[in-house]
C-alpha cells in the first residue's frame, strides 16, 4: 500500500515509525513531516488543511490510505474530501470532529446521552461570563470553545484569575477559538487518557496513558501541549475503563450515529477519575501528543491493521494484542516554552542514539542544517522507551535524555511520578 500521513510533529513521527513495522506498507509519505521523519519516510510540502490540495496530492501519488494526524485538517473537512474522492482515510468527518473543535458541542452531546461530566455553561459575552464566575466561586475552569492547540484552558484558583482568563479569551488571545467560552465546574481526582477506535458502530479500546501537561516538575507552572506521558495508566484500571466505555464512550458514539454524523477514527477521552468513578473532561478526535508516542511503542505494526479496519468498518473482527509492557516518553522543549523561545540552537548526541523496539527518539520540531540537528519548535524531541516495568521504561528514557547534549533544552525529571 501507498500510505500518506498528514502532520509534522512527534505524533506523526511515531505513527510513521509504527506503520513502517507493518509489511502492508510499501511506500510512506508524510506531509509536511519534519527533519527526523525525513530519515525514515518521504516528506512532502503540502497544506494539510486544504482539502482540495490533499485530494489532488493523494491522487497524483496513487495513495491508498491517508492517516490524518492533527486536529486542524479534520476540522477543515479533509476526511470528508478524501471520502468524496473515494480515497480511504483514517479520521472523522468535520461534523464528527466537532467533539474536539467545540467544547460546548461535546457538553451538549454529554447532556443528550447522560454521560458524566463537569457542570458547565457557555457564553458569547464577557460580562455575562464574569457574572457567572462571581456567582459560582473558585476554583473554576475557563475554556476557549474552539481549537487552541491544547492551550486554551485555564484552571483558575481565584475569581480574579478566572475574570482575567475570560478577558484574555474574548480579547483574542486564542483567536477565533475564544469567540465563545465554556466555564466548567472544577473537578478533583486523577486525570488519565483512554483511547478507543470507532468505525461508527463498533468501539474498540486500544490503550490508556497519562500525560503531564504542566511545564514544571510536580505539575507546576503553565500548561503546555504535554511534557511527557506513559502507558498504561495504573489509575485507569479494567473496572474504570469498563465504566468509561459503558457510561461515556459508547453512549457518545451512539448519539453521534443517531444524529447522522457517525464517528469514525480514534476517540481520545480525557477522564477525571475519583474513587474509581470516571467523568469526562474532554474529547480529542486524534491521537494525543505525546501519548501517541508511548502507545505506538507498545502497539507497533498492528497499529496500521487497526486503523485500516477502523476506516473500512471492520472493527468488530479486530482485537488488540498487548505485550505486558510499559512505555514512557519524555519531551525535550526549547527554553522559554510554552512562552516565547528561540529557534536554531544545536542539538548534539542524536546520531548515535539506539533505534529499536525499546528505544526511539521521535522528532517533534527539528531541522537539519549543515550536518547538524537544530531546534525548530517549542516541543522539539520525544525521547521514548519501552520496558517490562514502568521503572525500566523510565530508566531507559532518561538514560537517552542524559546522552543528548542540548544546553538550550528543558525537560521534566519526574515523568511518571504518579505511578512510580
Amino acid at each position: 500500500m501507498n500510505i500518506l500521513i498528514l502532520g509534522g510533529g512527534g505524533r506523526e513521527h511515531a505513527l510513521a515509525w509504527a506503520v513502517l513495522q507493518n509489511p502492508k506498507c510499501d511506500r510512506l509519505i508524510v506531509a509536511p513531516g519534519n527533519a527526523g521523519i525525513a530519515m525514515i519516510a518521504d516528506c512532502a510540502d503540502l497544506d494539510v488543511t486544504d482539502p482540495e490540495a490533499v485530494v489532488a496530492f493523494a491522487v497524483e501519488e496513487s495513495i491508498d490510505f491517508v492517516i490524518i494526524g492533527p486536529e486542524a485538517p479534520l476540522a477543515a473537512g479533509v476526511s470528508d474530501a478524501l471520502a468524496g474522492a473515494g480515497i480511504l482515510a483514517f479520521g472523522p468527518s468535520a461534523a464528527a470532529a466537532k467533539l474536539e473543535a467545540s467544547k460546548g458541542f461535546t457538553k451538549e452531546i454529554c447532556d443528550a446521552c447522560a454521560a458524566p461530566t463537569a457542570g458547565w455553561a457557555r457564553f458569547a459575552d464577557a460580562a455575562a461570563a464574569r457574572d457567572y464566575v462571581s456567582a459560582q466561586g473558585a476554583p473554576i475552569v475557563v475554556k476557549a470553545d474552539g481549537l487552541a492547540a491544547g492551550k486554551g484552558v485555564v484552571v483558575a484558583e481565584t475569581i480574579e484569575e478566572a475574570h482575567a482568563a475570560i478577558d484574555d479569551m474574548f480579547g483574542g488571545a486564542f483567536g477565533a477559538a475564544g469567540a465563545e467560552v465554556v466555564i466548567e465546574e472544577f473537578m478533583t481526582g486523577e486525570e488519565a487518557s483512554f483511547f478507543v477506535l470507532s468505525d461508527g458502530e463498533t468501539v474498540l479500546p486500544i490503550g490508556t496513558a497519562q500525560d503531564h501537561k504542566r511545564i514544571g516538575e510536580g505539575d507546576t507552572g503553565p500548561n503546555t501541549g504535554g511534557m511527557g506521558a506513559y502507558s498504561p495508566a495504573p489509575v485507569l484500571t479494567d473496572a474504570v475503563a469498563e465504566a468509561a466505555l459503558e457510561r461515556i464512550v459508547k453512549p457518545t458514539v451512539a448519539e453521534m450515529a443517531k444524529r447522522g454524523t457517525p464517528f469514525q477514527g480514534v476517540l481520545y477521552a480525557g477522564l477525571m477519575i475519583k474513587e474509581g468513578q470516571p467523568r469526562l473532561v474532554e474529547y480529542n478526535v486524534r491521537f494525543g501528543d505525546p501519548e501517541c508516542q508511548a502507545l505506538m511503542m507498545r502497539l507497533g505494526g498492528q497499529a496500521l491493521d487497526l486503523m485500516l479496519a477502523c476506516a473500512e468498518g471492520r472493527l468488530a473482527e479486530m482485537e488488540v494484542s498487548w505485550a505486558e509492557d510499559h512505555a514512557m516518553t519524555v519531551v525535550m522543549a526549547a527554553k522559554g516554552y510554552p512562552g516565547s523561545y528561540a529557534k536554531g540552537s544545536v542539538i548534539d548526541g542524536l546520531d548515535g542514539m539506539p533505534e529499536d523496539s525499546h528505544h526511539m527518539v521521535f522528532h517533534a520540531g527539528t531541522a537539519r542544517a549543515e550536518g547538524k540537528w537544530r531546534a525548530n519548535g517549542g516541543r522539539v524531541l520525544n525521547v521514548t522507551a519501552r520496558g517490562a516495568s514502568l521503572q525500566e521504561a523510565r530508566d531507559r528514557a532518561y538514560g537517552m535524555v542524559d546522552a543528548i547534549d542540548w544546553p538550550d533544552g528543558v525537560f521534566r525529571r519526574d515523568i511518571g511520578w504518579r505511578a512510580l
